[in-house]
């Protein structure tokens, strides 16, 4: 992760203009011999030499100060440690920001550093977030952006619904005092970034709502980039028992992977079951598919029973970047492939590179799951992706 450093000059602004004449260095000036007027030359020589010298000490007092200098690789390490302490119980540094300090995000100002800490006190008593840094960088001469991740649970609803924000953090660096003054959040998902942005609060509001997400093991992933429309997660690898399978809502193939993990494998074990059950299209037309189920991560290729049945196969998947869109309701084949469709053209626009085929991913029995509360995913595999 590359950071930079920089060197700032803080002159001190002068009342009076200066009889100085500078060369070509910003940091030294030099007092040019002076214009002597008919009168000044028939002055005698003694008060002649005081009137030079009076008006170079003029000059000396005129000219600016010698530069104060920072550098801001100290302030890039400092945030890189202080930060991830933004809502753990040692909390962050208050000493590195000026009292008085511009805090905003789309929907929350503060203009002190007790405003802001309240903020974070209270999104840490309503939200439990887990807060991750991707990166810090200089951005400008008195500058320093920040790259982050935040997920958060609200406690006060029932069903304690995940929200996800992703975005950067713009800080300013008072030149006078070294700590920072200004603090702003753009958001990834939002155009409008401004307070207040009603953008941003419908964004809010719309997180609220239910999925059924069963509590069971998931693949482990880490949320990159949250947007409007798909959020870009990090997996990593997992091992899936898999089979062929017609289509991607389809179930057929599913009682073959299900049964090894209930005891139809070399050894009679039975495996803890997992979440999501997934359907992956190979190519582009989605004509070939396989069901799979994700195997718990204790598990290792070594420890695992060997599949009685010919057609079932153990494979591990490295992980990778994929992008990922949720949503609810039924998924029949024509939604499931409208939103691999909407996803792909969203991926495209954005200028990132998909690769073909997807994934399909059902969290829910369909047997025992009302429509409006299961929990669906397209996932689409990148070829690259960066946070820069």
């Amino acid at each position: 992760m590359a950071t930079s450093h920089f060197s700032a000059t803080v002159p001190r602004a002068s009342t009076r203009r200066s009889a100085a004449t500078t060369t070509s260095s910003p940091n030294t000036f030099f007092l040019s011999p002076p214009k002597l007027t008919t009168k000044a030359k028939t002055l005698p020589p003694q008060k002649t030499l005081k009137w030079v010298v009076r008006q170079r000490n003029i000059a000396q007092e005129q000219s600016p100060p010698k530069p104060t200098t920072f550098d801001a690789q100290e302030l890039v390490d400092f945030l890189y440690e202080d930060l991830p302490h933004l809502f753990d119980d040692q909390g962050i540094d208050r000493t590195a920001y000026d009292d008085r300090v511009k805090f905003r995000d789309p929907i929350t100002k503060h203009d002190s550093i007790s405003g802001y800490l309240f903020n974070i006190a209270m999104l840490k008593t309503l939200f439990s977030p887990d807060f991750k840094l991707h990166w810090v960088k200089q951005t400008g001469p008195y500058e320093i952006t920040t790259r982050w991740t935040m997920v958060m649970r609200f406690l006060l609803l029932p069903w304690k619904p995940e929200l996800v924000f992703t975005g950067t953090s713009v800080m300013a660096i008072n030149p006078e005092t070294k700590k920072f003054c200004s603090h702003v959040d753009y958001w990834d998902s939002i155009d409008n970034n401004d307070y207040f942005s009603v953008e941003g609060l419908l964004y809010v509001v719309k997180q609220l709502r239910y999925y059924k997400t069963p509590d069971l093991e998931t693949p482990k992933y880490q949320i990159l980039k949250s947007t409007a429309n798909y959020e870009v997660r990090s997996y990593d690898p997992f091992i899936i028992v898999e089979t062929n399978g017609d289509k991607l809502s389809g179930s057929s193939g599913f009682n073959s992977v299900a049964g090894y993990i209930f005891g139809k494998n070399s050894s009679g074990e039975k495996i803890p079951m997992t979440t999501p059950v997934f359907t992956q299209a190979f190519d582009p037309d989605i004509s070939k598919v396989s069901i799979q189920i994700v195997l718990p991560s204790a598990k290792d290729m070594s420890s695992l029973p060997a599949p009685n049945q010919a057609e079932l196969n153990l494979r591990k998947v490295e992980g990778g970047i994929a992008a990922v869109s949720k949503f609810s309701g039924k998924p029949v084949e024509d939604i499931v492939r409208e939103k691999e469709k909407a996803l792909r053209s969203n991926l495209i626009g954005d200028g990132l590179k998909p690769k073909a085929g997807c994934l399909f991913a059902r969290y829910n029995d369909p047997g025992r799951t009302w429509s409006f509360t299961m929990r669906n995913e397209v996932l689409i595999w990148l070829e690259e992706f960066s946070l820069d």
